[in-house]
């Protein structure tokens, strides 16, 4: 079995830093989707250490977690998970080590307490290997990806990567198995529906936010015209966000249309399984999804076909459909 391990070459060689200092680096990454989950890596084991050591997190220091290392396993994670197009991340129980290991607050023992902190909530299990089994970094990813430890839905296996550490194990491979799917059935998520009421913007604003929104990340946002207090015309804007975007795209929401407040609440989506092909309509390609109950055209597409072909676009539109 052949397994990867990415060497990554740095000039600074510091490995201890301020929190801070970690998170603003981790907060200057694109696109945002990717900095925002490295963001909450950090912060998440900032706010840990903090609460270990009775300080505020924005002057917690990090001495073993303060180094390129960590920057370069947490974005580089949450880059390929971004990259894939991975929406939804399943683990198994987590096995937990014995014994001790010694950083620059001396010997603790495994896990460490901020290991320890960060799985709260967590699958583990026990295991006779000797030493740290699940590191600080790991640990706070899987926090920050919102991680399920329960079996994953039934889906089509793609792929499967297996990633190589330095440790030498006395009777198994230093191996992480990673195993990419596609749900094949229909499985509900919790997502995040951000509201606000808006009297007093004009329509070139709300449509400018709309895109902003969804170039942002957002996975959707509309307008629905309602009638105010004192019978003022008005509309609400939604945002569909995952959870770990929505703070940002409050922020965005605020920014944009200087409202004074967002209203937020959970809500659960059941998405079907898609797939993204491309048809050939009268020598012109269109893209469409299809999903267990048919085929839709992108819209774009079927436009730009119909101008080329000097069709009317309802047209185009049934031929792609492929009814």
């Amino acid at each position: 079995m052949m397994a990867a391990r990415a060497l990554v070459d740095v000039t600074d060689d510091a490995t201890s830093r301020s929190a801070a200092e970690l998170i603003a680096m981790a907060g200057r990454v694109e696109p945002a989707p990717v900095a925002d989950r490295a963001v909450a890596a950090v912060r998440a084991i900032a706010e840990v250490e903090g609460r270990l050591h009775g300080e505020d997190p924005g002057r917690v220091h990090l001495h073993e977690l303060g180094g390129h290392d960590t920057l370069v396993d947490v974005i580089g994670v949450c880059a390929a998970l971004d990259a894939l197009k991975v929406s939804t991340v399943y683990c198994g129980a987590l096995p937990l080590g014995t014994g001790t290991v010694r950083t620059a607050h001396g010997i603790l023992p495994c896990p460490a307490p901020a290991t320890a902190a960060l799985l709260e909530g967590a699958r583990t299990v026990g295991s006779d290997l000797d030493g740290e089994t699940v590191t600080p970094t790991a640990a706070a990813l899987l926090k920050a990806v919102d991680a399920r430890f329960e079996p994953p839905l039934e889906s089509r296996l793609l792929a499967t990567g297996y990633g190589a550490g330095t440790r030498s194990l006395p009777d198994r491979p230093n191996i992480a198995v990673v195993h990419l799917g596609e749900p094949v059935g229909a499985g509900p998520r919790t997502l995040v529906v951000l509201e606000t009421n808006l009297d007093d913007v004009t329509g070139e604003v709300l449509g400018h936010v709309v895109g902003e929104l969804l170039s942002a990340g957002a996975l959707d946002a509309w307008i629905s015209p309602v009638t105010m207090k004192k019978g003022r015309p008005a509309h609400v804007l939604h945002v569909l966000a995952e959870p770990e975007h929505a703070p940002r795209l409050a922020d965005l929401v605020l920014a944009e249309t200087g409202s004074l407040g967002v209203r937020e609440y959970p809500v659960r989506r059941t998405a079907l399984a898609r797939e993204t092909e491309t048809v050939d309509v009268l020598g012109m390609p269109v893209r469409r999804k299809r999903g267990p109950h048919g085929a839709k055209p992108e819209h774009d597409d079927v436009v730009a076909a119909a101008r080329e072909l000097g069709l009317p676009a309802r047209v185009v539109a049934t031929i792609a459909a492929g009814r």
